[in-house]
């Protein structure tokens, strides 16, 4: 793939940050959008804008065929077994949230295990935390070996016959690891536990199959692929879905209401209450065929290659600090640099025109696992290249030369 070319269709990169070009590295965070994905909202809302699954005029029923194609695109990006295991949510944090709140209290007792890693985002840590002290549940967490991975016969002693749920992010936020999550959920499921998967970090990147990882619940967000704000899924196995109850409940989810009971519509439209996020599920759908013509596996090798590049040329300043394997498959690069504190190290690169993350990064037990405070992060996409990490490369230079 030609990153070159592919910039080329992000309006949002050709501007210039304090006199200096954008170079553009916290995808992690969010990611840029591209002209198609612009152009289907500015196409959706001037030509088809209105309630889906509800009218039949003509502009009804064309949102509602763009509405559920995305979802239709999404099955399939994501290798999903059928249409209805496919819920929009507004993100990964929603996603996760429901898992917790509508399937966790059905099968947890006190006395049960919910098993982690202490490398979660708070979205992934803090639902459990809060389905642990309310159902009176064991929270368990997976040790991270030294490099910050963690080992399966470390998961084979944690998981036990007690535990009921298992979850894990995919790709890290801060390490930039990838996590066996496919032996995982088979360690899962051989105690009779189910397998959640937070796919925030990892959707965006390389190619995912669900049925072969064989988790219960995946969740991502379309943010951090190239799609609106706002919009995000919750994959969940249809037998696991119809099993759950709705938490929230109003219009569109219902089948039948009565004065004192109601009844709910069949998967995925019961946990949709409400007017869904029509324009976001369209602008996920439009991210889909982006990524899909550029090649997930191009992209995935694209960044491969990048991140060996900038793990090579970060190692070279004297004084950083770079976290997580040296070997890594994902373009994320966390450090710190000589004592400076990360919010200073991102000022500086602002104001040379290069934007990195800095901070805890929602990962506040990792901080202390690091025995870092804060850290800063640069996080890398399909539109980044070579001469993005040198710049990068030179403002860090620059700022340990600013500091003394």
């Amino acid at each position: 793939m030609n990153a070159e070319l592919i910039r080329e269709q992000f309006p949002i990169l050709h501007q210039e940050i304090n006199g200096h070009p954008l170079v553009y590295l916290d995808s992690a965070a969010t990611s840029q959008k591209p002209r198609a994905v612009l152009d289907a909202l500015k196409h959706y809302y001037e030509w088809e804008n209105s309630n889906v699954h509800r009218g039949v005029h003509t502009l009804g029923s064309r949102a509602t065929d763009a509405y559920e194609g995305a979802r239709e695109k999404v099955a399939r990006f994501i290798g999903a077994a059928r249409t209805q295991e496919i819920i929009f949510t507004r993100g990964t944090t929603t996603s996760l949230n429901m898992v917790a709140s509508a399937y966790g209290p059905a099968v947890l007792q006190e006395g049960d295990e919910i098993v982690i890693t202490p490398m979660e985002h708070h979205s992934n840590l803090i639902p459990w935390q809060q389905l642990a002290i309310r159902t009176g549940a064991t929270l368990k967490y997976i040790p991270l070996q030294p490099d910050g991975n963690i080992a399966l016969e470390d998961a084979e002693k944690t998981i036990t016959d007690r535990t009921k749920i298992v979850s894990v992010a995919h790709v890290s936020n801060v390490l930039g690891v990838v996590n066996p999550v496919k032996e995982l959920a088979e360690i899962a499921h051989r105690h009779g536990a189910v397998m959640v998967v937070d796919g925030a970090q990892s959707t965006p990147h390389m190619k995912v199959n669900v049925q072969e990882l064989d988790c219960d619940f995946y969740a991502f967000s379309g943010h951090k692929m190239c799609a609106p704000t706002g919009i995000g899924v919750l994959y969940g196995k249809k037998h696991l879905l119809e099993s759950m109850e709705p938490i929230e409940f109003g219009g569109e989810m219902i089948d039948d209401v009565g004065l004192y009971e109601s009844t709910w519509k069949e998967l995925p439209w019961k946990f949709e209450g409400g007017t869904p996020i029509i324009a976001g599920a369209i602008g996920l759908g439009a991210a889909i065929d982006f990524l899909q013509e550029i090649g997930m596996d191009a992209i995935h090798q694209h960044e491969t290659k990048l991140a060996k590049y900038a793990t090579a040329k970060l190692s070279e300043i004297e004084g950083l600090t770079l976290y997580g394997p040296r070997e890594r498959e994902v373009g994320l690069l966390t450090f710190n640099l000589q004592d400076i504190h990360p919010h200073d190290v991102a000022t500086v690169l602002d104001a040379s025109g290069v934007a990195i993350r800095a901070g805890h990064h929602c990962c506040q037990p990792l901080m202390r696992w690091l025995k870092a405070s804060a850290t800063a992060r640069a996080s890398l996409y399909l539109y980044n290249t070579e001469q993005d990490i040198d710049r990068l490369a030179e403002a860090l230079v620059q700022t340990k030369e600013y500091f003394g």
